[in-house]
């Protein structure tokens, strides 16, 4: 045991490891001359390398052309937001027709309840998890009072019932069995962001449906850090951001899914733009709205090219290596730490994050013994030296090993750290 905790052992992993290479094509913050051990993925990814140059082949092309850039060369405008459709696809197990990249989560979010939460006075309700992330209470709370019901009685929050703060599916099945004939929408997290926990999206999609209720996923902890297969398992939509595991910078635009049975459908009531309307008539600027098909049926606006060029960059990596492999490396990284936490921390840190490598993706949520105050200043020390994790509060520090570019050596050295921090 001492031995595979050694730090020998960690720089034998990294040499083992077949996704090695991916960590040269990225930028890392500096401490003090030496790249920082970031632990961040899950809330904002890092810079690809080759970011810059994307950017800079738009900005060049404005110089040169501007307006012409639209239609001119293999990257123009017009059809800017497809360059990345199909690697998009691939990430999150679609076909192409039911992605796209537009907008943000939030704005994403109200555009799909406009079309799957359609609620009457005998199914007014929403079904989500407690503590869900607040875009998705704020959105979800709006669109009740907006229809003209009451979050009171409508907003279904279902509680958790397992040690941590974790939820089981008894639980998500127990609520639907006592108001699955109220429920007209269940929306739901791919990954839990404050626990870390994932969920069996294909049960959930499963469980909604048999009770009659439309389902959608809030994916943003998921995208890029767990394989998913959404067209297999068929909810009605899900959305997601793209500046965690996707690496698409801050603010980056988001992601979209809307299943193929609803591609064609041109009775479910939708916001409309004029980027929505199909492309082939789209420049005839007739005042009837005409859906392209699938998912860019939703779109409002011409794609933000300067925000969509990192995502490129990010994606040829994704490409490169694919889920199922970072997958792999993510269950053994994120294994790791979980091995170093119990033998060497467990009387600092306790991991509230399930310990069914199947229930987590690459996050770890701790929670520092001694409470609060002790959370801060454990994580105000890494800060400090150079590691960098996040705060949620009010006493969790969430570490996400992102097998994209962290290696086995940066865990070792956040557990070590903390070691340092809580002395003899």
């Amino acid at each position: 045991m001492n031995e595979l905790l050694s730090p020998a052992h960690a720089t034998a992993l990294d040499a083992a490891d077949p996704l090695r290479h991916l960590r040269g094509q990225f930028l890392f913050p500096q401490h003090q001359g030496a790249d920082q051990a970031y632990f961040v993925g899950n809330s904002l990814g890092l810079q690809p390398r080759g970011a810059q140059a994307m950017v800079q082949e738009v900005m060049d092309l404005w110089a040169r052309i501007a307006v012409e850039g639209h239609f001119t060369g293999p990257t123009h405008w017009m059809n800017y937001h497809r360059l990345v459709r199909d690697a998009l696809a691939r990430v999150v197990g679609a076909q192409p027709v039911e992605v796209v990249a537009m907008n943000t989560l939030s704005v994403n979010l109200h555009l799909m309840m406009v079309s799957f939460y359609r609620p009457t006075r005998e199914r007014p309700a929403i079904l989500m998890e407690a503590g869900a992330f607040p875009t998705d209470r704020h959105a979800v709370e709006a669109q009740i009072r907006f229809h003209g019901f009451d979050p009171a009685t409508d907003l279904i929050e279902v509680q958790p019932d397992q040690t941590n703060g974790t939820l089981s599916m008894a639980a998500v099945e127990q609520a639907l069995a006592e108001h699955g004939r109220r429920v007209a929408l269940v929306l739901w997290p791919g990954v839990q962001y404050r626990t870390g926990q994932a969920f069996d999206l294909d049960a959930i999609t499963r469980l909604a449906r048999a009770h009659g209720a439309n389902i959608g996923f809030d994916l943003a902890h998921s995208v890029g850090n767990m394989p998913l297969a959404l067209h297999d398992v068929a909810p009605d939509f899900a959305v997601w951001c793209h500046y965690k595991y996707l690496n698409g910078g801050p603010g980056a635009v988001a992601g979209c899914f809307v299943h193929e049975r609803h591609a064609r459908d041109t009775t479910l009531p939708r916001f409309a733009g004029w980027w929505g309307h199909e492309q082939a008539t789209r420049f005839r600027m007739a005042p009837e709205f005409v859906p392209e098909l699938g998912a860019e049926g939703w779109q409002l606006s011409n794609p933000p090219v300067l925000g969509l060029a990192p995502l490129r960059a990010s994606l040829e990596l994704f490409d490169q290596a694919g889920m199922q492999a970072l997958r792999a490396k993510s269950l053994r990284l994120t294994g790791y730490l979980e091995t170093l936490v119990r033998a060497r921390l467990s009387s600092v840190l306790q991991i509230i994050t399930p310990a069914e490598p199947e229930r987590r993706g690459c996050q770890l949520s701790l929670r520092v013994a001694g409470g609060r105050e002790q959370g801060r200043s454990l994580f105000e020390y890494l800060q400090s030296v150079g590691v960098l994790g996040d705060w949620r509060e009010p006493d969790v520090i969430r570490i996400s090993p992102t097998p994209m570019y962290n290696r086995y050596r940066d865990v070792l050295r956040f557990v070590e750290e903390v070691e340092a921090w809580a002395g003899p």
